[in-house]
């Protein structure tokens, strides 16, 4: 179409560039509104006669047969009645029926495979077209820049803007709220009316589903650009392309694949009671699943897929929509990719919330298998052939999956939600076993242990999906895409940063205020010697801070801060959520808050608590439910405010006080208000925070109030997650080797019995008798270590015994290593860790009431202000590089000089560095794997208890024999404070950046 260059600028030609685009690159038919265009209706009725009786002639002549002249009118009217009663969208997918059971399809989808040529036809015989300047209303004149037909249906409307003429997609969003008023419209009427509503100019896009004048909300649908919002440059192109255009990015939106797998595959309609709500996937949610499931088809099976997606963005979906897709998924030859697809999470929260999501876009009824029962449940799925399996990784480590075979020439889509290190994990192996195992002819035991291993590396027949917004070094490594440099990145990317400049989710740290608590403690009992000692010591502290005068003092803080700031946000439905230490802070909160807000006469704020188990109370056991007045699975809805069906509950709750549970896997968009007393750090600081960021309409802002962390702790943990996360260096798999030389070279190991402990280990199914056998072996190198009478060796051994094991795991999965000693060494060193031996320790000492009393609390303001991280504030990943004894950092040198300096000053010592090294040989004693997932998973303040409790007694142990090291950790308290301080930071590290 030629132009005078006087209006080249105008808003006109980015309209017709996109409808000669769509007529000449994408097939459509370009129709007349004034001559086409029925506004009664909604539709292009020629085309829909068109479309039916062109594919479907004899339904059509049948029709006619039966209502002779007035057959157009009845089909019309009953067309009608569908698109009034049922919607487009399901009158799209299944048709419409006219007496005598006349079937007419509506819309043709894409087969799954070619393989059925008459389906292939019918899809390619839908006819897209497309009209501008659409008269659309019987009652004004008012017109729709650009409309879409899919067989003369109305799907798509749009309204274009021209930043050149001073008018944005902003402009036209305000066009659709101020001018589009759905009242009496059919084309524009929810369900009926079109599907969705573009509003875009030449370099942004955005969409809705629902008109509902000046309350309509729009969505972002753009690209992204340098990791945040907007579009990239196209050259010779608008940016916004992508829409009506082909290229890099794939197929265009509006394209016949693309849009008529959204309306087919995509959209669903989402019902929460009374509240209806059309899905139509975002950019990111679409292009992840077809660029994923696009090289699936090309590549096949066996490949792993990193889908970094920020919290809040609808992950949930994004990989409901990938099952389905997957099941679904024909290579180039039409043979099917993907058996079944498994989803699979590590927290049975959001096992919950995945399976109704996942249950939400079934169109087939029986597709969908959630795993709710026992283990034995998914069992018998797998072995039938379920298509799609929701359950949780733990129902894989059991007995019944172990029997499971025969599904080697059988291939998986395994997606896993939140993948963190829980997937280098033994749930995991099992998983990958159950998927793989095929019975084995074979007596050689090589071969026996040559498969085991193989079974933990890639495997051809599985392909991974792995979904987080927050990925660990080893998630990167195990699941990334290696780029040009040769380390991983995520395959597909829609980060945190994007997600907050699209105004998808909240900056959760742009109102951040920080509290410093500090308290006095004077003993009651002066001279009670049994208040000596560091371990008293830290006692008492957790006593101080449990004590009701210093929850007393915050809960008045948060009270009256959220009934200042925070209540009237939403119209008053705000809420707000008080993270705690433990269960027990959890209590203690919930009845300060209760008791505070009795005391004040605020009888229009109400306070749930959520824990899991019983707590003491008074004497006797109490539940969440006892004191909520409900049972557990109510409290959502409750604190929600409204029942299952849309209507209100009686009571209202603003403030959920929690510990651990609903801390994260809890989506509730109402929540504007954090109060955080307890350390959080790593993912564990992004994943609780960021409960606050889900949008809702009239929701602005959010507050978080932090007694316990600074802005510099919450900004160290997001930073290396708000644009893409990327490591410095792959880890060297070579490492392996080294440690096995580092093993050996300690004297414990002997080949021969490793060698014959996999004889028998391997050999097969094991009995009872194989037991003490197994043992027996194992037990010699136990006696060679217990010989050893230098513990510092002995405790460096058992150190790099767990390295082995860990980095071990972390590797084979990674790679195929081809080598069998390593996994007789792996095996057999699981055991040897089991039965290293242990000591007795002293008792606990009890701290009462009676010995301690608060002098003083009191709750400075500290620091106030925004955390938000700038365009590029982020942090790479280290690779796995260290074992053993970790290099210190700067702050654990200066940190270390300090004690030695105390040692040397306080007792007369002479310890040099080299010799205060021996209190590393502490952690590998006592961080086990249950304490590794501690560290790693919850804050510093919530798991330090139980690490210093570990700390204290295995001091106690290692120093057994050294009567000057001993006597100085039991008797000199600072001393002590000092170096389990030190103990606990280097665990806590080596917790969080090991494999």
């Amino acid at each position: 179409m030629t132009i005078s260059a006087h209006s080249l600028h105008k808003e006109k030609v980015l309209q017709d560039h996109l409808i000669a685009e769509l007529v000449c690159g994408e097939g459509y038919e370009r129709r007349d509104p004034k001559v086409d265009y029925d506004r009664a209706l909604a539709m292009d009725k020629g085309l829909v006669l068109r479309f039916i009786q062109n594919t479907q002639p004899e339904a059509w002549e049948k029709l006619f047969q039966h209502y002779t002249a007035s057959a157009e009118d009845v089909f019309f009217k009953q067309l009608d009645k569908a698109l009034k009663d049922r919607g487009l969208l399901d009158v799209l997918r299944k048709g419409i029926k006219i007496v005598p059971g006349i079937a007419l399809s509506l819309c043709y989808f894409r087969p799954a495979s070619g393989l059925e040529p008459k389906r292939v036809a019918e899809y390619q015989a839908n006819i897209l077209s497309v009209m501008d300047e659409v008269e659309y209303s019987q009652k004004h004149g008012g017109r729709l820049d650009v409309v879409l037909f899919v067989n003369g249906l109305p799907v798509v409307i749009i309204e274009a803007k021209n930043t050149a003429t001073g008018t944005t997609f902003r402009n036209a969003e305000k066009q659709y709220r101020d001018d589009r008023s759905p009242a009496g419209e059919p084309l524009l009427t929810f369900k009926r009316g079109a599907l969705v509503h573009f509003a875009l100019d030449q370099d942004n896009a955005s969409m809705t589903t629902r008109l509902m004048n000046g309350k309509t909300r729009f969505l972002p649908f753009n690209r992204g650009r340098d990791d945040g919002a907007g579009n990239p440059d196209v050259e010779d192109e608008f940016r916004i392309s992508y829409l009506y255009k082909s290229g890099a990015w794939g197929d265009a939106i509006f394209s016949r694949s693309v849009l008529l797998d959204v309306i087919g595959q995509f959209m669903h309609l989402e019902v929460n009671g009374k509240d209806e709500v059309m899905i139509f996937p975002r950019f990111q949610q679409l292009d992840a699943v077809r660029k994923v499931m696009a090289h699936a088809k090309a590549h096949g099976t066996g490949r792993n897929y990193l889908i970094q997606h920020s919290a809040g963005s609808g992950k949930s979906n994004t990989i409901g929509w990938l099952a389905h897709h997957a099941i679904n998924l024909h290579g180039d030859a039409d043979d099917q990719v993907f058996n079944t697809a498994i989803i699979v999470t590590d927290r049975v929260v959001l096992d919950r919330q995945l399976q109704g999501t996942i249950t939400q876009f079934e169109q087939t009824p029986g597709v969908v298998k959630k795993i709710d029962g026992t283990s034995r449940q998914l069992k018998d799925a797998i072995a039938r052939g379920a298509r799609i399996i929701v359950t949780t990784i733990q129902k894989f480590s059991t007995d019944h999956l172990k029997e499971l075979s025969g599904q080697g020439g059988r291939t998986f889509a395994v997606i896993v939600d939140e993948a963190h290190s829980s997937q280098s994990g033994k749930s995991a192996q099992a998983m990958t076993d159950a998927l793989t195992r095929e019975a084995n002819s074979s007596d050689d035991i090589e071969d026996l242990i040559a498969e085991y291993q193989k079974a933990r590396g890639p495997q051809a027949n599985i392909s991974f999906f792995a979904f987080t917004a927050t990925p660990r070094n080893v998630t990167l490594e195990r699941f990334g895409v290696k780029g040009e440099d040769g380390l991983p990145n995520p395959f597909h990317l829609y980060s945190m940063r994007q997600a907050i400049e699209e105004k998808f989710i909240l900056d959760v740290l742009q109102n951040y205020m920080t509290y410093k608590a500090y308290y006095q403690l004077e003993k009651a009992i002066e001279d009670d010697p049994e208040l000596s000692g560091r371990k008293g010591q830290r006692k008492v502290a957790r006593y101080a801070s449990l004590h009701p005068t210093a929850i007393g003092q915050k809960v008045e803080i948060i009270v009256e801060h959220f009934r200042r700031h925070v209540m009237r946000e939403l119209n008053g439905q705000a809420k707000a959520m008080i993270v705690t230490q433990s269960r027990e802070h959890a209590l203690k909160y919930f009845l300060g808050v209760r008791t505070y807000i009795k005391a004040q006469g605020y009888a229009d704020l109400k306070a749930l608590v959520a824990f899991s188990g019983d707590l003491d109370l008074d004497g006797e056991p109490t539940t969440e439910a006892d004191l909520n007045g409900f049972s557990e699975t109510e409290l959502p809805g409750r604190f929600d405010g409204f029942k299952p069906g849309g209507t209100p509950y009686p009571e209202t709750y603003h403030i959920l006080i929690v510990a651990e549970k609903y801390q994260t896997g809890f989506d509730q968009p109402k929540l504007c208000a954090m109060y955080v007393d307890r350390k959080l750090s790593g993912l564990q600081a992004v994943q609780t925070l960021s409960r606050l960021n889900r949008t809702r309409a009239g929701k602005e802002r959010t507050f978080i109030l932090d007694f316990q962390n600074t802005i510099d702790d919450i900004q160290t943990a997001f930073r290396p997650f708000y644009e893409v996360t990327t490591v410095e260096a792959m880890s060297d798999p070579n490492q392996i080797y080294d440690l096995e030389g580092r093993l050996f070279k300690f004297g414990y190991l002997d080949k021969d019995e490793i060698e014959r402990f996999a004889q028998t280990y391997f050999k097969g199914p094991l009995s009872t008798a194989d037991r003490p056998r197994l043992e027996g072996l194992v037990r010699q190198a136990v006696i060679r270590f217990e010989a050893d009478g230098d513990e510092g060796r002995q405790e460096e051994f058992r150190q790099l015994l767990k390295s082995f094991n860990r980095f071990y795991a972390f590797v084979a999965q990674v790679i195929s290593l081809d080598d069998t000693s390593l996994e007789k060494l792996a095996s057999y060193g699981a055991w040897l860790s089991r039965l290293l031996p242990n000591r007795q320790v002293p008792p606990e000492i009890e701290i009462t009431d009676d010995m301690i009393r608060l002098q003083a609390f009191k709750v400075d303001e500290k620091e106030q202000g925004s955390a938000s991280l700038a365009p590029g504030d982020t942090q790479v990943l280290a690779a796995i590089s260290e074992f053993g004894a970790k290099p210190y950092t700067d702050d654990e040198m200066k940190e270390l000089s300090e004690i030695i300096k105390s040692f040397n000053e306080r007792h007369g010592t002479q310890f040099t560095e080299a010799q205060m090294t021996r209190i590393e040989a502490v952690n590998p004693q006592i961080v086990d794997d249950n304490m590794r997932a501690m560290l790693r998973n919850n804050p510093p303040d919530v798991v330090r208890l139980a690490y210093e409790q570990a700390a204290f007694q295995g001091m106690i142990r290692m120093f057994q024999n050294d009567a000057e090291m001993r006597d100085i950790i039991l008797t000199d308290s600072e001393i002590r404070k000092k170096v389990t301080g030190y103990l606990f930071g280097r665990a806590l590290r080596e917790a969080r950046g090991a494999a």
